[in-house]
This record gives structure tokens, sequence and C-alpha cells, in this order.
């Protein structure tokens, strides 16, 4: 049931949103040129690695700027993707990673090879499942960019005290996964959207 319920609402969701998704990536070709789709290495059900999609919301040379990690102040970001990342707008495109099956409306964020590594074993629990759109972490997290933000090490800050804190939320929701969890998280997940300006 949650896979059909995926299946349909990411292919509703895509038609619906594709007059957004031909807008946003004309702004992005030409206020940042190509690639317009942004695509990371995660590591997903089974630990099964994968692409992610998002809009490219930094400049073409990111990588060899800086670290593969960002933080709200992170200079490569560019004005248009700001405003992307702070809507989460730019992470639209994973609604194809939904489609072809390597995600999941509802479910634990994946995360790179290079943070699943610090994993124990009750925290590789998470994989046992397709990763989400949004789990209860994104809404408690909404703001984890400016958060890490203050910390002089925020790489160091995320592997310590935030992603424990998220894997910990994403655990307890495992034990109690519903259809109408599901639901309830996804209703959250827009109202926090529509909440921040």
């Amino acid at each position: 049931m949650k896979r059909l319920f995926d299946l349909s609402a990411s292919l509703i969701g895509i038609v619906l949103l594709l007059p957004i998704f031909v807008i946003l990536s004309l702004l992005i070709l030409l206020t940042m040129g190509l690639p317009i789709i942004f695509k990371q290495k995660r590591v997903g059900k089974n630990e099964v690695i994968f692409e992610i999609y998002k809009f490219r919301t930094m400049v073409t040379d990111a990588p060899e700027r800086g670290p593969s990690f960002t933080t709200g102040g992170d200079p490569r970001i560019t004005p248009l993707g700001k405003k992307l990342r702070r809507h989460k707008i730019d992470e639209l495109p994973q609604l194809f990673n939904v489609l072809k099956g390597e995600m999941s409306l509802v479910g634990p964020r994946p995360e790179v090879p290079e943070f699943v590594s610090h994993y124990n074993d009750e925290q590789r629990q998470v994989l046992s499942v397709r990763p989400g759109l949004t789990d209860p972490a994104s809404i408690v997290y909404h703001d984890e960019e400016t958060i890490l933000s203050h910390f002089d090490n925020a790489q160091e800050a995320y592997l310590k005290k935030i992603m424990p804190a998220k894997l910990k939320l994403n655990l307890a929701y495992l034990k109690k996964a519903s259809f109408r969890a599901d639901l309830g998280l996804i209703f959250k997940t827009i109202g926090r959207l529509f909440s921040l300006r």
C-alpha cells in the first residue's frame, strides 16, 4: 500500500508541478548556467547507493571551493539557491527518486556514505526501509543549516550532536510507522514549508 501511494502521489505531483519545474529550470539556467540538476550519492534501503536529485543551488565549482558539507552561511550558495533551499524547493526533483522506487514520500532522510559509515548497529536500522522526502527529523530540524552555522566545526557538530538526535527520532518513527502516521508527517511538512518566510 505504501509503495502504491508513493507511486501515485509522486506521479501526480510531477504532473502538477511540471510548470514549476520548467520555470525553475529556466531561472537556474539563466542565473547559474548548467547543470540544472545536482546529483549526489546517498545510501538507500539495504545500504544500496543511489543518486539523489536536487535543483542546483550552488556555484558550478563548489566542490573545488569547499567541503561537501554546507551550512546556511556558505558563500558558495547562490542568491537564487538560498531561496530554493529556505523553502526546500530544491528537493522537489526527488519526486523522480520516489517514482523510480529509490525513495518514499516518508522515511528517514538519506545520508551520504561518509556519514553512514559512523552509524552504529542500532542506527543502521533506518537503512531497512526506503529513505524519504520527509521524516520526523526534517520537521524538528527544519532550520538545520542555521543551527550548524553557529558552530566553528559544523561537520563535527553534525556528526556528534545533530545526526544522532535525528537518528533517534527516525528510529522511534520506525517503531510506530503507519500509513496514517505518514499522512500526518506529510501535512506537517507542508504546513512547515508554508510557515517559512
